[in-house]
């Protein structure tokens, strides 16, 4: 693979990374990600277009706004530079096929949603509506092998989240279950479930840290989504090694 392809798509990546923490910051408050200068959210003064090149000008400006002097929240450039690896990555795992343009959508939408769960624990309807019709077109395009694993897929995680939603009594929310009807769309069924079993797990695993470090309380909420998004990469990129590897295990 052309290292000059790979470093572009990087480059594309973070900053249309810089975009998705824009849509994910003003998306659930329902203000346009579209007009409108960016501000810093401490001080409200508008941001030169110095201030926002990706990476760059949070690692000039030692993480702190160049005009209120406070720290700038770390969630920016690592979305950023996420974006930008997992574009590269795309580039370099799938080649220049229909099915990269699967992926770049996927992690954007992911990439939004980390943003949004972790900021308002919301994930916005909009959003997956959106998402929703341009997932179904590139399953159109390059369909999954049997061609109706993305309905099942879609259909099969929604019913499982509702009736763990019903059993737990909203021990996981509407939008985790919405959000794994649109994903089911891309990895199909099976992959669906194992995206599913991913993200409890390490969900679970996270949260044991958390508590045995005090970080959070044994009442306090924290957010399903950006353990959805590790299991959903996962899967869609390592889905069916990780697979055969546990059935080698258990052989």
């Amino acid at each position: 693979m052309n290292t000059l392809l790979i470093s572009s798509f990087f480059l594309f990546g973070i900053i249309v990374g810089s975009f998705l923490n824009v849509v994910g910051l003003r998306l659930p408050i329902k203000q346009s990600f579209v007009h409108g200068r960016s501000e810093c959210p401490h001080c409200t003064h508008p941001l030169k277009w110095y201030d926002l090149i990706p990476l760059i000008s949070y690692i000039i400006q030692r993480q702190k706004c160049r005009y209120c002097h406070k720290n700038i929240a770390p969630l920016y450039p690592i979305v950023e530079l996420s974006t930008g690896l997992l574009f590269a990555f795309s580039v370099r795992a799938i080649g220049l096929e229909t099915e990269l343009m699967t992926a770049l959508l996927l992690i954007a939408l992911l990439m939004i949603i980390l943003v949004s769960d972790l900021t308002y624990m919301i994930i916005p309807n909009r959003l997956l509506l959106f998402f929703f019709p341009l997932f179904i077109l590139m399953r159109l395009i390059n369909p999954l092998t049997p061609w109706w694993s993305s309905i099942a897929g879609a259909l099969g995680a929604m019913i499982l989240l509702a009736l763990i939603i019903l059993i737990s009594k909203g021990g996981m929310g509407a939008g985790d279950m919405k959000l794994f009807g649109v994903i089911g769309i891309v990895l199909g069924f099976k992959q669906t479930l194992l995206a599913f079993f991913l993200s409890t797990i390490i969900g679970a695993l996270i949260g044991i840290i958390l508590l045995m470090t005090e970080v959070i309380g044994r009442k306090q909420q924290i957010p399903f989504g950006p353990y959805i998004v590790i299991g959903t990469l996962l899967t869609y990129f390592f889905g069916e090694n990780l697979a055969n590897w546990y059935f080698e295990l258990l052989i």
